[in-house]
């Protein structure tokens, strides 16, 4: 009697099969066989029979006959196997719970109309405690304590149920600590603990959402955990610790917890920069610090800050992870207070000079592009010129002329291009040697690179060198930096707050520079400015409602 059944599932399933991929199951059905009808009388039957434990090959089909077409079978005949799905993860044969997690986390990552999910949190709230407790019970049986596609499914179930999961969170959080703490003492399965840690991240993103407050429960969970990974150095784990220690952070309204401070050092010795996968989660996390507390860095710990621009040092060195190095200085530059780091400001763009001379690539020129204009938004156009002055006479006009002007077109993103526009307005505006020594024949082919940066197409050409540039020799085994997903953070726009619009800044500024020195601007502008840079900069004139006197 059985026999007919499978081979009835391998028929159809082998004629309706047209096209096919991984992601998406079957994209093309053959017109000629009812997919739906088949669905309905014979494989809902074999999945609502009370024990799930009878005639596991058939039920495993029958699984995979709904991950498969899924794309074909209705909505509403989908929404009727979620619960018999559910049910099948309390399963004992591995095959059919591991099928059933899969085929749940399939139909969680469909869409609909507008690009949402085509399965929906509202229609998922009958289901959500009995979906998560049998997801985790999956987890304890023989052979499945650390199946990936299992915790696939845990973590795709928290992003779709959102708020519906926080009444479980205490007891979700304490289960993930529990399975975290076990295989941290010997991790053998990566997809596994990715997973694992993307549904701690959506644990505390989705509670913290609706109360902060909650961070210090998490905490409270999970520091025990962490600490014990951070001092058995499992190499696997430390990386994805950092980030979830950042989401924390990050999460804090107030200063710095006095738990975090006490970590504070320990995360600047060498040793944790050597390996290449913490280097991306430990910069995210110092910035957070930095973010958080840099008050009270500067008051309780200013002699570590030696220590924070050795690893800046460090990182600044590397062709691979200069970028990461500018992050870190980008940090504290913005949040500092000005007076803690005075005596380092010299040497660190001496150093940032010495990188330049002796290995000048496309990504360090747009990382150096972002941070002078940081550096001059936070501490004005006169100090940025004042402090290149005083390493080499006449080198300010030299870092204009030779970098600025001519390689501000390579900077990508809105954000750095933003704070390049809001820096370079104020070298124009409020820089008075900018006006009247031999630095003024600089002013018109600087606001030209400036209205390029606003109206021509990024200049991504790379020359041909840095095509072949070696990648950096990595002794012996380095554990790869794993991205977390739901451990991003969002872009942060340090000149938001005070510039909404940088081409109406420029326009706003350039007035009131001419205000200050009538007569100067229009007719700098009228004997250098090309004819469409001068048109581009009218309309900007225009759109802020001022003119130039």
């Amino acid at each position: 009697m059985l026999i007919p059944c499978y081979a009835a599932i391998y028929l159809v399933t082998s004629l309706a099969s047209k096209a096919q991929t991984q992601k998406h199951g079957i994209t093309q059905a053959n017109e000629f066989v009812n997919l739906t009808e088949f669905f309905v009388n014979h494989i809902q039957p074999d999945l609502k029979s009370a024990n799930v434990n009878e005639f596991p090959v058939l039920k495993a089909d029958g699984i995979k006959y709904i991950m498969i077409f899924r794309n074909q079978v209705p909505k509403e005949q989908l929404l009727v196997s979620i619960p018999l799905l559910i049910n099948h993860l309390q399963a004992e044969s591995i095959v059919v719970h591991t099928y059933a997690a899969h085929a749940l986390e399939r139909l969680f990552t469909m869409r609909g109309t507008n690009n949402a999910t085509l399965i929906t949190a509202p229609e998922m709230a009958p289901f959500v405690e009995v979906l998560l407790t049998n997801l985790f019970k999956a987890l304890t049986f023989p052979g499945s304590s650390e199946n990936e596609y299992i915790m696939k499914a845990v973590m795709r179930s928290f992003s779709l149920l959102q708020e519906a999961i926080i009444p479980y969170i205490p007891s979700l959080i304490a289960q993930l600590t529990q399975k975290l703490l076990a295989v941290s003492k010997n991790p053998s399965k990566p997809h596994f603990n990715h997973y694992m840690f993307e549904s701690i991240c959506l644990s505390i993103r989705i509670t913290c959402k609706a109360n902060p407050a909650a961070v210090g429960s998490f905490e409270e969970a999970l520091f025990m955990v962490f600490t014990e990974i951070l001092q058995n150095d499992v190499q696997e784990f430390i990386p994805y610790v950092f980030q979830v220690m950042s989401l924390l952070l990050e999460i804090h309204k107030n200063d710095i917890p006095s738990s975090y401070m006490a970590l504070f050092p320990h995360l600047l010795q060498p040793v944790l920069w050597e390996r290449t996968g913490n280097i991306p989660p430990l910069v995210r996390l110092l910035q957070a610090y930095l973010e958080k507390g840099a008050n009270t860095i500067a008051s309780a710990a200013a002699d570590k800050i030696p220590g924070l621009l050795g690893v800046f040092q460090k990182l600044i060195a590397s062709k691979a992870n200069d970028h990461q190095g500018f992050y870190l200085l980008n940090s504290i530059i913005e949040h500092m207070p000005p007076e803690s780091v005075d005596q380092y400001r010299k040497q660190i763009f001496i150093l940032l000079f010495q990188r330049l001379q002796n290995s000048k690539t496309t990504k360090f020129i747009k990382s150096f592009l972002v941070f002078i204009n940081l550096y001059c938004v936070k501490y004005g156009a006169l100090a940025l010129q004042e402090i290149f002055d005083s390493i080499q006479p006449k080198m300010f006009g030299m870092v204009l002329e030779k970098i600025i002007i001519p390689e501000i077109q390579k900077v990508s993103g809105q954000v750095e291009k933003k704070i390049c526009a809001v820096g370079i307005t104020k070298i124009l505006t409020e820089c008075p040697p900018m006006m009247d020594t031999e630095y003024t024949k600089l002013w018109t082919p600087l606001l030209q690179a400036l209205i390029g940066l606003f109206e021509l197409p990024e200049d991504d050409t790379i020359p041909d060198e840095e095509h072949f540039i070696d990648i950096e020799d990595t002794p012996g085994y380095q554990t790869a930096f794993s991205q977390l997903a739901f451990a991003g953070k969002k872009e942060h726009d340090p000149v938001g707050q005070m510039v909404n619009n940088p081409k109406i800044h420029l326009a706003q500024s350039l007035h009131k520079l001419s205000t200050a020195c009538p007569g100067r601007v229009p007719s700098m502008l009228s004997t250098s400015l090309n004819a469409e840079a001068l048109q581009y900069l009218q309309g900007y004139l225009q759109a802020a409602s001022v003119t130039l006197l």
